[in-house]
């Protein structure tokens, strides 16, 4: 006997562990799939709140878990991409989305399973077989959903496996949660709901556990006697709503606040929600037998998934009307800060991770502020130069290190997104460009503190230069900032027809540093230049056309992207 429980504990643990393998092969590799699709849905939340709810079901459905979608939510309001308006609705679409996996697990009840557990050895075949990485993610998809119903199967057979004619684990289990019964059994299994789903951070798995479980027969709380589902299990169901919000609360710590108003506003919906269900529950008994059970006869796991779907639809056309409801009463628990911290992110937050094709387009609009700011260190200091200003080197050395410490977030940020298992290769080949696109850029801020170094020794040093030589560095610095604005717009848009305009311009500036230094020597041999004065206009001439340089590298990182993820 003693045996049997051992081999049974460890064939229950094997069922959940395939179970939970199963629900992250298929969330990951759908994702990676959908990664485009993804990136899309987000860019298109509007002021429509239905739209909101169904790009949150959507999303949902892709990604196999509401948690993830409010997380990546949390983000997206942290960054400013998303108001908390549009993040109210998409956060009601999620609940919806949601509750496909309970769908997917009542298929159990049906005999699906025996069905998909053959497409986890078609996908073991597809992805060791494919040579194009879609296919072989395509396989891992197949076989993650086979995997989900593995799980689903091995736990029906070990809790109806008979020993000495008696089905000993079911009769366990059974006696074990009839003893949740009576009055205070809805607070009990609602507690009861709230702490196991905060515990695994998955609403999905605990309530594919309990269907599972309705699916043998066992009906959580519904007293020894009883042949059905009652009000007792919904209760439980409910507490899962309130337990996945954990993950949002936690995902906020440390955030923005827009970003934990964001996290609250999905606890508010979901206990709202909950609270009004709870209410209807205690006041009508036969809740459950008059309505669900009745019209999925002899299908406890459907009649529990169909519940758990109806409850995330109702209460989003309850509270949809009043997003703007809850967006105040956000406001009024989490007050304004006074100060924002000064150096971070303006776009990018690591809760966009989970989704690589949406990070990585962060990415981008980070770096081209980052190449903004570079610009504008190169703007100051060649100004300063020709003004003869030597005050403007702090604000130079201020700039540069801003710049510094924004690069070490960005790098971070690249290597935890490289390391992704969402990751797709087109995206791993933007990572890697990133990098070299981080190093143009601070390499122009570090020209502009070469540029303030010369400012300094023209001063320092008393050289004097012509008017003349001062209107022809106007008009290089002109033709600089032209490249620039024409790469910068290549690199956001990612417009690699544009980039032949850059190489245009680019060479352009290549000749007028041709000519000025030609100038330069013209002047010497004419003794309108003084010798003394070389080293700095030199240099310094030299210094902005490589600074042209990187700006060209900047646009062209686009195609080199793009040519690398075609090999």
């Amino acid at each position: 006997m003693v045996a049997y429980w051992i081999q049974t504990i460890f064939f229950m643990i094997a069922s959940v562990g395939a179970l939970l393998l199963g629900l992250d092969r298929l969330s990951k590799n759908v994702t990676k799939l959908a990664h485009k699709g993804l990136k899309n849905l987000f860019n298109k939340t509007s002021k429509h709140a239905l739209m909101g709810v169904g790009i949150g079901a959507i999303v949902t459905v892709i990604m196999q878990s509401s948690a993830a979608t409010t997380v990546m939510v949390v983000g997206f309001v942290n960054t400013g991409m998303m108001t908390l308006l549009q993040a109210t609705s998409i956060i009601m679409g999620a609940n919806i989305g949601t509750t496909i996996t309970a769908q997917l697990a009542a298929l159990n009840s049906f005999d699906f399973g025996a069905y998909a557990v053959v497409m986890c050895g078609i996908g073991v075949f597809v992805t060791n077989l494919g040579k194009n990485e879609k296919i072989k993610t395509l396989g891992r998809t197949l076989s993650g959903f086979g995997l989900l119903f593995l799980g689903l199967k091995c736990m029906d057979l070990a809790i109806n496996a008979q020993y000495e004619g008696s089905f000993v684990v079911k009769d366990a289990i059974s006696n074990l949660l009839a003893g949740i019964d009576g009055s205070f059994a809805p607070v009990i299994l609602f507690v009861l709901g709230i702490i196991l789903t905060a515990a695994v951070q998955s609403s999905a798995l605990i309530t594919t556990v309990i269907i599972t479980l309705a699916g043998t027969g066992i009906y959580i709380g519904a007293g020894t006697s009883a042949t059905e589902l009652n009000n007792n299990v919904l209760f439980l169901i409910l507490g899962t709503n309130i337990g996945t919000c954990v993950t949002a609360l936690i995902s906020s710590i440390g955030a923005q606040t827009n970003a934990k108003r964001a996290s609250i506003i999905h606890l508010l919906f979901n206990l709202f929600g909950s609270l009004i269900f709870i209410l209807i529950l205690i006041f009508w008994k036969d809740f459950m037998a008059d309505t669900f059970v009745s019209w999925f006869k002899d299908k406890p796991a459907t009649q529990i998934a169909m519940f758990h779907t109806a409850f995330n639809i109702v209460t989003t056309l309850i509270f949809l009307p009043f997003s703007k409801v809850f967006v105040k009463v956000s406001e009024f628990l989490i007050k304004d800060k006074d100060k924002e911290n000064e150096i971070g992110f303006s776009y990018v937050d690591e809760r966009m991770i989970r989704t690589p094709s949406v990070a990585t387009h962060q990415v981008r609009k980070e770096l081209g502020l980052l190449y903004m700011k570079a610009a504008q260190i190169l703007n100051i200091s060649f100004d300063a130069f020709l003004k003869r200003d030597d005050s403007k080197r702090e604000e130079v050395i201020k700039g540069n290190e801003e710049l510094d410490k924004m690069n070490e977030k960005i790098m971070g940020y690249l290597v935890k997104l490289a390391d992704s298992r969402f990751v797709v290769y087109e995206d791993e080949c933007t990572v890697s460009i990133f990098h070299n696109v981080l190093s143009d850029i601070l390499r122009i801020g570090e020209i502009g503190d070469n540029v303030c170094k010369y400012t300094h020794q023209m001063i320092e040093e008393n050289l004097e230069f012509s008017d003349e030589v001062f209107l022809q560095l106007g008009f290089y610095k002109t033709k600089i900032n032209s490249l620039f604005e024409k790469s910068d717009e290549v690199f956001l848009t990612k417009n690699i027809e544009k980039t032949k305009q850059v190489d245009e311009i680019e060479d352009e500036i290549d000749e007028m540093r041709k000519q000025l230094i030609a100038d330069h020597f013209t002047r010497l041999t004419n003794g309108e230049c003084k010798p003394e004065n070389s080293g700095v206009y030199v240099n310094l001439v030299n210094n902005l056309e490589r600074a042209a340089d990187h700006m060209t590298y900047i646009a062209h990182s686009v195609e080199a992207a793009k040519n690398q993820a075609q090999r």
